[in-house]
């Protein structure tokens, strides 16, 4: 009942039990990962705002050479209409039409420069607006993701919650169940919790909570998935794990001692694991967890050093 048959491996060859599993890329377990329709919406707004700058810098840069080009043509177009007064005699009539065409020339020369500036103030405008939008979606970006680690993380802890192991595990299963792959659940109790609790406080109780948190974060692979369900319930979720290896797991998490205001304080928990059944709902997987949880916290009332269920 008990894994009272299976001794611990030793650390060595528990890695090199599952280095394997964290090159696979074919087929990696699923991540959470934020919200894709955050991700894409803000991803476009993003690039379309970035384009929208770039084409205001080439007209930026379309204008300013435009206004080189007509000056230039202007100053040709004065000096050439004056080259002839220098080397012909001088007529009134000749006189009159180059002054005329010189004012014509100016005139022109002012309107394209006011032109010119309009099209600086709009450039300039649209870039403030442009910039405005960057901000906002930067802002809002933050806020998405504020709000995404608010709904899938734990605030005190920083594992996973409840509802993102459930996805978690309902896409887990399927795999397994589709692959054939093996997944194994480790479901925690911490022993005599509300005595802490009752005897060092509160704040003894948090810290015991993020240390066996940070405890169990530390033993884990990277496909791995850490929960605190609630209380001083924990979830480990191990995909592509067998039961047999997780033995090696939990003799890594023991013992385990906190240290509150210079006291030392103890902290002992309770497991059960189990293995994934083809066609078994994630209710019921969860459910089975749990039983061999119980079964092993009543067996540890009754054992020196207690072991988890396996079923």
């Amino acid at each position: 009942m008990f894994l009272s048959a299976f001794a611990p491996k030793p650390y060595s060859e528990y890695c090199a039990v599952h280095a394997p599993l964290r090159m696979n890329t074919t087929d990696s377990p699923v991540q959470p990962s934020p919200s894709p329709i955050l991700e894409l919406s803000s991803g476009q707004n993003l690039t379309n705002i970035r384009e929208q700058l770039k084409k205001l810098e080439r007209r930026d840069w379309w204008l300013w050479s435009l206004a080189v080009i007509v000056m230039l043509l202007l100053t040709i177009a004065v000096v050439s209409l004056s080259f002839p007064d220098l080397v012909a005699p001088q007529d009134e009539f000749f006189q009159f039409s180059l002054n005329q065409a010189v004012r014509g020339l100016v005139g022109l020369v002012l309107l394209f420069n006011t032109y010119t500036i309009y099209q600086q103030a709009m450039i300039k405008r649209l870039r403030r607006q442009f910039s405005q939008q960057l901000d906002a979606m930067s802002q809002l970006n933050m806020r998405a993701e504020e709000l995404h680690r608010l709904a899938t993380t734990d605030p005190l802890t920083g594992l996973a919650n409840r509802r993102t192991a459930e996805q978690r595990l309902a896409a887990e299963a399927a795999r397994s169940q589709r692959y054939g792959h093996p997944l194994t659940v480790v479901a925690f109790d911490l022993d005599e919790f509300k005595y802490i609790n009752d005897r060092y406080g509160h704040q003894a109780g948090d810290l015991v909570l993020r240390e066996f948190a940070q405890k169990i974060s530390s033993a884990i692979r990277l496909s791995d998935l850490a929960v605190r369900l609630g209380g001083d319930e924990f979830l480990l979720i191990l995909p592509e794990c067998r039961i047999e290896q997780v033995p090696t797991l939990l003799a890594r998490l023991r013992p385990l001692e906190v240290n509150f205001q210079g006291t030392r304080v103890p902290v002992e928990f309770s497991a059960g694991c189990v293995s994934y059944q083809q066609g078994e709902t994630r209710d019921a997987f969860l459910e089975r967890a749990d039983k061999t949880l119980y079964a092993d916290k009543h067996a540890v009332k009754t054992l020196a050093e207690g072991e988890p269920a396996l079923r």
